[in-house]
Parts: structure tokens; C-alpha cells; sequence
């Protein structure tokens, strides 16, 4: 439709520019005709009024107008000689002069019968012509569009010794050029009813080239954000080089929520401030795309020479909606955005693939606690570091070159939503500034002195840490470190050289193995919370030892496993079984946390069941330096 406009278009305007073309010749010709009959009758009138020039310098000396009123014979046969000028077309020959009160009187008049002027009449007629001529002493002419038997006049004066005393004046009438009008005229006006047709068939045909585009437009565009929609992808897929261009997906947390909460409207108009504020943040070669729901598919132009360009804008993106407080009719809303990157989307088979991919990472952002960008090629870095673990000689000249560092991610009150405490994570920082996990570095050096070294150079950091904020802070230890003779050696001695601050300290148990050694494992347990260190189970609910540990030890909290605790909104299986923990724990009197909480949906859900704190990507992520609101143990 769009080509067969193009097409009418340009019939149109050639059909247009050829009737433009004949209406000028026309026009020109006309104007041709027009021109060549006033150069006929000037160069005619030129020549009589020389004439009547010559003849009167001859008759009458000087003094023009007294001799003719002296002499009426002279003034007959004067005008006897002029009127022998006179023809049809030059029907008017006569001579005016001005008197003093600048009125024009006749002197000569070369005309015959009624039509004749006398000697002294005066005649009306446009007197700032007929002054120019008189001043300038230049001859004139000028068309005669009032009179209508008359077509042009011509003005020259008469003048002795260089005054004028006259002008003659030579009257053209014919009805030649009003016919050649009215010949041309059904032929002008036959062009100007095409013209008119024409100029209608092009508003027509633009008016409906401009439907088929709103209609387009509509067609492939979100009535609520404003953003393209899923038809416009449909197409841009078929032409896109996606080579050009890295695709982020990205999904409002917890929109569900808004919409269940506060109705549908503050939902849409989450929706659409959403988009306005993407749009703004975006360049023009971006495609923003509402790809369903709350989720919107962003295509960022490539730059060659920043392959990061994605996260950067992702995340500047995710940033200020995070710090924007929206509000609608009364109601103030904080919100905020996951997404999922496709970095190099050109290596996959299709664009589809490529999307879904983004959408992948979208989910894991999401799984991880929500707010936050994940691109692959972060996660295909951070697998390429999982599958090369760091060697024992890496590991050791991290520890001896001060590479060694913890973050902290803080356990809040169910209740107060306030800090309780820290879990302390340990990490390594690489060479090249990127932080390893302990996943890539724990299991080369878990059975050597290296490992024990690392254990008190952890607890040296905490214990630091407790000195200098004095915050509570866990540490993570296996069943194994306990009953180790190095590593219990390492603690206690720690906790000797720190006894004001131990009550600070936390260990957290990981149930990742079969408990053995048993009277040893709780004897040093015993001797470690002498001190006053408080020890929790973590994991709990998905390793070896469980419900049996509370036979053997006393428990101050457990930690239940967040395998657990991330579908417990959704799955009914998940929610019986912490339950079922949350009532143990309480009949017990011990303090539980619930790890994982990444959304609004499941702290609601975790408050429901009484579990007294909670720890998540909802409420914080770990992190090198402190939250402020600490609490005291």
C-alpha cells in the first residue's frame, strides 16, 4: 500500500507539473500577444504625436495656448489636421493643458460630432500621471482599466522653450486583447479545473497515506507506554542487523503486587511512567520495545569500541528508577527494575534465541534477589572462573599480598525491618581487581595449613570489624573446622587475644557433611561458646545433620535453607515444610532466619509464620562496607 501511494503520488504530481507546464505557455502566449499589440500601438502613437509635434513648432512659434484662443481659424485647422490621424483604433487625439488651478482643459481635440471637447473644457483624468508627465516632460503610457472602450494611453508633452505648455494625448482602442482573453479563458479555466482535481486527488491521497500511517503506527505501537509493541518486533526481526545491537529484557519487581495492592490503574500508570522514563534515558538509535505484561525488550545500538554498553546503560537505567518515588492519586509508590543482557546476540543461531537467552538472565536476576542487571557476559566470566579454581600458590600470595577481604550482608528484624547482624563473606580479590568466590578457591586448600591460615586471617577481619563498629557478625565454619585440632586451636586463640568482643561473634555451622567424631565436635563447641559465641545452624533443612544437632548442642538460631524459602509463595510443598520448622524452632525457643528473601511476596509470607529475621537480596545484598541501623546483640 505504501509503494501504490508512492505511485499514485507521482502520476499525480507529473500530470500536475504537465498541465502546470500548458497553463504557462498559455499564460505566456497570451502575455505575448498582449505585448507585441502595445509595441504596435506605441511605436504608432510615437510617430503621430511627432508629427502633431512637428506640425504645431511649425504653425505656432511660442506661446501655445494664447495663439490657438487668438486664432479660432488657426485652432480648426489644427484640429483638422490631427483628426486626419485619427482612425478606429486611434479614435482619440487631443491636447490638454493645465490651467492654475491645476485642472486639465482641452486645446485641441482631433475628435468629430457630440464626442468633441471645446476649446477651454475641462476633462477629468487621473491627474497624478498626467502631473508626472507634465513635470518629468517624459512621455507615458499607461492601461485604461476603467474605461472600457479604451485599452492604453499614450501621454507626451509639449514643450517650448523647456517648459511644458501641453500634452498630447493618444487614446487605443481596440477589443483584440479582451478577445484573445476571452479565447484563452475556457482553455485557463479548464487547466485550473484540472489543477483543482489534481490538488483534491492529492489530499485524498494524502489524507489517506496519513490514515495508513496512523494506522501503522497504531498498529505497532503500545497504546499505554508508547513504546513499540510486539507487531513492530515481528517486523523488525525480518530487517534488523543484529549485529549492531545488544538486546536487554528487563521486568518491573514485583508488579503483581502493585496491581493486586493498588488496583489496575496505578499499575498502568506505573507502566507508563516506566516507559517515559526508559525512553528519556535511551538514544535514538534504541528500540524500546513493551514486550508483555511488565516486561520491556530494549535494543541498544552497538558501540564497537565499548562492548559494556548494555550493563552501563542497564544499570544507569535501573538506578533511577530505584530512586524515583512514583505517586498516583495519594498513593506513593518505591519500585524497582531486573534485568537480563544478551551481550553478543549475533552468535546465536536466531534473534528469537538470542531474546530468549536475555530472558534467562532476566529470570536470574530476578532469582537473585531482584534490582539488579545480569549480562552473560558477567555470567559466562564468572563460569569460566568456576571451572579454573584458583591454585594453592594463587591462593597463598592473595593471603600474603592483603587480597583477602570480606563483605557483609546484613539480617534484619521480621518485625522492625531493622539490622541485627552481619553474615561475613569472605572473597578474594584477583590481580586484575575482579573478585573470586569461595567456591573457586576453598576446595584447592580445604584439607592444607593454607586453609587454616585463611580461617584466622577471616577471623582476624571480623574481629576488626566488631572492634571498630561494634556490630554482631557471623562467620561460616564446617562441622570439619570444628573438630580440626589446627583450626580449633586457631579460634581459640583468637578469641583469647578478643575476649570483650567474642559475644559478637556468631558461627554459623554449614550442614554440608555427616557429623562424626561426635563428643569432640560438641566438647569444642562447649569450650567455644564459653566465651560467649553464639552458634547457629546454616542451611538448615537441606544437609546431613538436621533435627538431631538440637540432641546434642545447644542452638542460639538456624538458618533455614533458601532452597526452601525462594518458592515458599508458590509452592505448598515448601511452605508446609518451613512451617513445620518455624513451629519446631519455637517450641524450642531458638531464633530462626530465613535466607533468600528476594521479594515482598515471600517476606509476607516468612512474617506469616513468625520467623523472627530475615536476610536476601529484598532487603540487602552483600557488601564491603556496613548498613546503618545496627543493632546491638
Amino acid at each position: 500500500m505504501k509503494h501504490l501511494a508512492k505511485i499514485y503520488a507521482l502520476f499525480f504530481i507529473s500530470i500536475g507539473i504537465a498541465i502546470g507546464y500548458l497553463y504557462i505557455s498559455l499564460t505566456h502566449t497570451e502575455d505575448l500577444l498582449r505585448t507585441n499589440i502595445n509595441h504596435l500601438f506605441i511605436s504608432q502613437a510615437k510617430e503621430f504625436a511627432s508629427n502633431i509635434q512637428h506640425h504645431l513648432h511649425q504653425k505656432i512659434p511660442q506661446n501655445l495656448y494664447t495663439t490657438i484662443k487668438n486664432n479660432p481659424q488657426l485652432k480648426t485647422e489644427l484640429e483638422r489636421d490631427i483628426s486626419l490621424l485619427t482612425t478606429e483604433n486611434f479614435k482619440y487625439i487631443y491636447l490638454l493643458y493645465k490651467d492654475k488651478n491645476n485642472n486639465y482643459r482641452y486645446l485641441l481635440d482631433g475628435s468629430e460630432g457630440e464626442e468633441k471637447g471645446e476649446l477651454d473644457e475641462k476633462l477629468n483624468v487621473d491627474k497624478k500621471v498626467w502631473n508626472e508627465v507634465y513635470e518629468t516632460q517624459m512621455p507615458k503610457v499607461f492601461l485604461q482599466h476603467k474605461l472600457e472602450n479604451l485599452w492604453i494611453t499614450y501621454l507626451e508633452p509639449v514643450i517650448y522653450q523647456n517648459k511644458t505648455q501641453a500634452i498630447i494625448a493618444i487614446d487605443f482602442a481596440t477589443t483584440l486583447p479582451k478577445e484573445i482573453q476571452h479565447a484563452t479563458q475556457p482553455v485557463e479555466h479548464i487547466f485550473i479545473y484540472i489543477f483543482i482535481a489534481i490538488f483534491i486527488m492529492l489530499g485524498i491521497l494524502l489524507y489517506q497515506t496519513l490514515l495508513n500511517f496512523k494506522s501503522k503506527r497504531d498498529s505497532i505501537t503500545d497504546p499505554l507506554t508508547q513504546t513499540y509493541n510486539r507487531n513492530y518486533l515481528r517486523d523488525l526481526l525480518q530487517k534488523i542487523d543484529i549485529s549492531k545491537y545488544q538486546i536487554a529484557m528487563l521486568d518491573i519487581d514485583h508488579f503483581k503486587v502493585v496491581n493486586d495492592t493498588y488496583g489496575h490503574k496505578v499499575g498502568d500508570f506505573i507502566l507508563s511512567d516506566v516507559a517515559a522514563i526508559i525512553k528519556k534515558m535511551i538514544r535514538s538509535d534504541d528500540i524500546l520495545i513493551r514486550f508483555g505484561g511488565e516486561e520491556f525488550l530494549l535494543f541498544i545500538h552497538r558501540e564497537s569500541s565499548k562492548e559494556m554498553l548494555a550493563t552501563q546503560i542497564a544499570q544507569r537505567i535501573r538506578r533511577t528508577i530505584e530512586q524515583k518515588t512514583f505517586t498516583y492519586d495519594n498513593n506513593t509508590l518505591k519500585i524497582t527494575i531486573s534485568m537480563g543482557i544478551t551481550c553478543s546476540p549475533q552468535h546465536f543461531k536466531t534473534i528469537s534465541d538470542a531474546i530468549k537467552h536475555a530472558d534467562e538472565f532476566l529470570y536470574i536476576a530476578k532469582r537473585e534477589g531482584r534490582n539488579q542487571v545480569v549480562s552473560d557476559t558477567n555470567i559466562q566470566t564468572l563460569s569460566k572462573k568456576q571451572l579454573d579454581t584458583l591454585s594453592i600458590d594463587e591462593i597463598k600470595d592473595a593471603i600474603e599480598e592483603n587480597r583477602l577481604l570480606c563483605h557483609y550482608q546484613a539480617i534484619f528484624c521480621t518485625q522492625t525491618q531493622k539490622v541485627l547482624k552481619y553474615e561475613a563473606l569472605v572473597r578474594v580479590i584477583n590481580k586484575d581487581g575482579s573478585l573470586i568466590y569461595p567456591n573457586q578457591f576453598l576446595p584447592s586448600i580445604v584439607h592444607t595449613t593454607l586453609y587454616n591460615q585463611m580461617t584466622k586471617t577471616v577471623l582476624e577481619i571480623v574481629f576488626a570489624k566488631i572492634k571498630k563498629h561494634k556490630v554482631a557478625i557471623s562467620v561460616n565454619l564446617n562441622f570439619s573446622d570444628i573438630i580440626n585440632e589446627a583450626v580449633f586451636k586457631l579460634i581459640i586463640e583468637e578469641l583469647e587475644k578478643n575476649k570483650d568482643i567474642a559475644p559478637w561473634l556468631s558461627i554459623e555451622l554449614l550442614e554440608y557433611e555427616v557429623l562424626e567424631a561426635r563428643d569432640s565436635f560438641v566438647n569444642n563447641i562447649k569450650i567455644i561458646q564459653s566465651y560467649g559465641v553464639k552458634i547457629s545452624i546454616d542451611d538448615f533443612g537441606a544437609g546431613f545433620a538436621n533435627y538431631n544437632v538440637f540432641q546434642i548442642l545447644k542452638i542460639d538460631t538456624i538458618k533455614i535453607d533458601g532452597s526452601l524459602i525462594k518458592n515458599i509463595d508458590t509452592s505448598e510443598t515448601s511452605y508446609k515444610i518451613v512451617k513445620s520448622i518455624a513451629l519446631l524452632t519455637h517450641e524450642l525457643g531458638i531464633e530462626t532466619v530465613a535466607e533468600f528473601v528476594h521479594s515482598l511476596e515471600v517476606y509476607k509470607v516468612v512474617k506469616e509464620l513468625g520467623i523472627t529475621k530475615v536476610q536476601g537480596f529484598y532487603f540487602a545484598k552483600p557488601q564491603e562496607n556496613l548498613l546503618n541501623g545496627d543493632k546491638t546483640p
